[in-house]
């Protein structure tokens, strides 16, 4: 996920859990984990103002950004929730995943779900949408989740001649072999191969189901994206306001035994971080998820308790594109990477809030081991000689990229005098772009030169921060990299019999990606959150960041 965060927990449960009965939630108000640590109250009422950047999309099949995503799990539902204080994957519209065999799993629905135009939200909610994600010709960004499903292969084509006058033939198949209805309420799915985990990452906003209303046609899909028929506890007032807000307001049909605490969450779109922060000061929002790195000592001095920071598992990289000939030789970008020296920019940018990345696995996740890559502690002469061995540089004056808005120029600029001071290559930033047009640039695999990307876990499991971003033709591999032997160790450690057998086969195949280096890491983040003094009960899950549904307001 581009951007996103998740969890710390104990990653053994979700790799060897066959079966994920229904559970109590405990996500209720009185249990949600809290600035303090300490249980949450207050009374529902009240209008919650939150800072927001402006989403890519606000249909779930193709968000995969976290501004899109803060919006989509308010409203949306899914067939699991993530626990606030574990992590644990727990029911929510599901009553049961269970499986014998890690391949074959049955799911079960809890009855009387339904969209906010009336549809149920049933076996053939979930089926319809997946299918939809998983069509080739539908380009959505959350295919690449699907990939596990029995019969994916059939669903895409190739096409002869890329941007060419050709057309790429039709798929084979338009549905998913192995998704299958057993009743209104049950549905069982097959895998091409043995997935352990996969109940953990059903929580992904990507596999939240979408009304019927809203896949009949492209016209239905584009109008849908901008006035939602959500299933969650929140239903959109108005339309998206592009740039300017999104107004959602408690749904009057959710059948949640958990309900929504504000009446209002009105998300606030601001084209950069600064001017969030100026109107948090202003009075004018409740909560920020972020704040200016360059405002941290400020903000920490100015708001003390009301400032909410914890260790966060976000990756911050720097992507090559390998697409470009100047940066296929491995030799090139292991240069860039030792001529970097992180920490010194960490203490200088972000007042040594963040941890340098030494690899590629979340220091907090099960299969974390420290310096795995070798080329991420500066070494200058090594750089130096690389370089040389590698015919030195010919690309002419190096292209920085980061999105706009968000903070990146400074420590982007830091990484620039380093290459150059250390590999005498001259450079410039380009930080022109919006998020969404951001994203829509790497995804077509246009950047002129390395760029800013972030990752968070979609999920409980070491996998997510390995397949996605480096397996062949994934989604989010932005880099264009390819390495057989690192699919073949992924697909491996999904199949492993025990955590112990997966873990071995994933530790290896982050090896392959600290030889490669198709990004070079640059640092793991840590949470810091605002939040007004109007707030009487802040939440914050472990996996999908500020709650903003069980957030409580000082009643008047």
């Amino acid at each position: 996920m581009k951007v996103r965060r998740s969890v710390n927990i104990a990653v053994a449960t979700a790799m060897t859990m066959m079966v994920v009965a229904a559970c109590s939630s405990s996500e209720t108000p009185e249990t949600d984990a809290t600035n303090g640590g300490a249980a949450a109250g207050g009374q529902p009422g009240g209008d919650l103002r939150v800072y927001n950047a402006e989403p890519a999309f606000l249909n779930p099949t193709a968000a995969s950004d976290e501004p899109s995503i803060y919006v989509l799990r308010q409203l949306y539902r899914g067939l699991v929730t993530y626990n606030a204080e574990t992590g644990k994957a727990e029911m929510d519209i599901a009553e049961s995943i269970e499986s014998s065999d890690q391949k074959n799993w049955t799911v079960k629905l809890k009855p009387g779900f339904t969209f906010e135009n009336g549809e149920p939200v049933n076996a053939d909610a979930f089926i319809r949408t997946w299918n939809y994600v998983a069509y080739g010709p539908n380009a959505q960004d959350n295919a690449y989740f699907m990939s596990r499903f029995a019969g994916i292969e059939d669903m895409s084509s190739v096409d002869p001649d890329d941007d060419g006058p050709k057309e790429a033939p039709e798929p084979k198949a338009k549905e998913l072999s192995g998704l299958k209805k057993v009743s209104d309420n049950e549905f069982t799915i097959e895998l091409s191969e043995p997935f352990a985990a996969l109940p953990s990452t059903l929580g992904y906003s990507g596999f939240f189901p979408m009304a019927e209303a809203c896949l009949k046609d492209e016209a239905a899909f584009k109008a849908c994206n901008e006035k939602p028929i959500g299933n969650g506890p929140y239903k959109i007032e108005g339309s998206w306001e592009h740039n300017v807000g999104i107004t959602l307001v408690r749904s009057d049909t959710w059948k949640g035994e958990v309900k929504g605490m504000p009446d209002k969450i009105s998300y606030k779109i601001y084209a950069d971080v600064d001017a969030g922060y100026a109107a948090f000061q202003a009075g004018e929002l409740d909560v920020m998820y972020t704040i200016p790195p360059a405002r941290y000592k400020e903000a920490k001095a100015q708001y003390g308790d009301r400032m909410f920071e914890t260790a966060g598992d976000s990756f911050t990289y720097v992507g090559m594109p390998l697409y470009l000939d100047d940066f296929k030789d491995k030799r090139i970008r292991q240069a860039l990477s030792l001529s970097i020296d992180r920490q010194p920019i960490i203490d200088a940018v972000f007042d040594g809030r963040y941890t340098a990345a030494t690899g590629f696995i979340a220091p907090t996740f099960e299969g974390f081991r420290p310096d795995t890559c070798k080329y991420c502690k500066a070494d200058p002469a090594k750089a130096k000689q690389l370089l040389d061995e590698a015919g030195g540089w010919k690309g002419g004056k190096l292209q920085l990229w980061a999105n706009a808005g968000a903070g990146h120029e400074q420590w982007l600029q830091a990484v620039g005098d380093q290459i150059k001071a250390a590999l005498g290559i001259d450079y410039e930033i380009k930080v022109n772009l919006q998020f969404a047009e951001y994203l829509d640039t790497a995804d077509a695999k246009k950047f002129t030169g390395p760029f800013r990307l972030g990752w968070g876990p979609d999920y409980p499991v070491m996998e997510t921060y390995l397949k996605p971003l480096y397996g062949t033709d994934t989604g989010s591999n932005n880099s264009g990299y390819t390495n057989p032997e690192f699919d073949k160790l992924i697909t491996e450690g999904d199949s492993a019999a025990d955590l112990a057998g997966a873990i071995a086969k994933y530790q290896a195949a982050e090896d392959i990606v600290a030889e490669d280096l198709p990004v070079l890491p640059m640092w793991w983040g840590k949470i810091a959150a605002l939040q007004s003094e109007n707030v009487e009960t802040f939440v914050w899950n472990k996996i999908s960041d500020a709650d903003y549904g069980k957030m409580t307001l000082k009643q008047q």
